[in-house]
């Protein structure tokens, strides 16, 4: 099952290229947005936790606004990133909650990202109040530390979809080149027993670049690259990352 937002469809053929947002103030998202419409991208995932008026809502209905104004029919993730999951702040459970209701209710994106192990959040509850306005939610888990064993990965993943989650995604970092082929190996378990189900896997760090590139062959749908700063260790800039992703559907067709 692929999902079609506005003209791009997820879970078909090459992945796409999501690219993150991570200015500080209004000027520079905006700055940030203006360039990557000059690179190859799909998606664009603005990341709040960088924002310096992030709780202030008019604040951020105006920044999303005038990032739609720019990005035309490209999908827009909004997304939070706790500090527990390798984000820029710390939010406490009713302020995240909140920001992530305000932003769906308002219709404001395509996409949201709910943190699965976030404490003392009713996950259901923003799940089904983003579908109510019609937008998809990506389930994430992050590791900034280890990759954990294969079927604890494929059960994170299971449960993501347990919960309603329309794309499951992990995130982990390998100390060893074992712990990238663990999560290669979980990816493509998932995909096998799922086969219809869009997800998003990567191994972060130099060692984890392979995830990033074979997502195609192993079952991953999104990729993240970089226009400018980086959101995560391991991102390349996103002409190199569309080129090899090129070459790679070419050959294995």
């Amino acid at each position: 099952m692929s999902i079609r937002i506005r003209n791009t469809v997820i879970g078909e053929s090459i992945p796409k290229i999501c690219v993150p947002i991570v200015a500080s103030n209004f000027d520079d998202i905006i700055k940030s947005a203006k360039q990557i419409k000059t690179q190859p991208f799909d998606i664009v995932e603005w990341r709040a936790d960088f924002f310096d008026k992030v709780l202030d809502y008019d604040s951020v209905s105006t920044t999303i606004k005038s990032l739609r104004d720019i990005l035309a029919d490209a999908p827009l993730l909004f997304t939070f990133r706790s500090s527990n999951e390798g984000g820029n702040r710390e939010i406490n459970s009713n302020s995240y909650t909140s920001l992530l209701k305000y932003v769906c209710q308002n219709d404001l994106v395509d996409l949201i990202d709910v943190e699965i192990f976030f404490k003392d959040i009713n996950l259901k509850e923003i799940i089904d109040i983003a579908h109510k306005h019609n937008i998809y939610v990506i389930g994430s888990n992050h590791d900034f530390d280890a990759t954990p064993a294969k079927d604890i990965i494929v059960s994170r993943l299971e449960k993501m979809l347990d919960l309603g989650v329309d794309i499951p995604k992990i995130a982990l970092m390998p100390n060893s080149k074992s712990d990238v082929l663990t999560l290669l190996a979980a990816t493509s378990e998932f995909t096998e027993i799922h086969f219809n189900q869009p997800i998003v896997t990567m191994s972060m760090a130099t060692d984890g670049l392979v995830s990033r590139l074979f997502g195609e062959v192993f079952g991953s749908a999104i990729t993240f690259g970089a226009v400018g700063q980086i959101s995560a260790p391991g991102q390349i800039n996103t002409k190199d990352l569309a080129a090899v992703l090129d070459i790679i559907h070419k050959n294995i067709q």
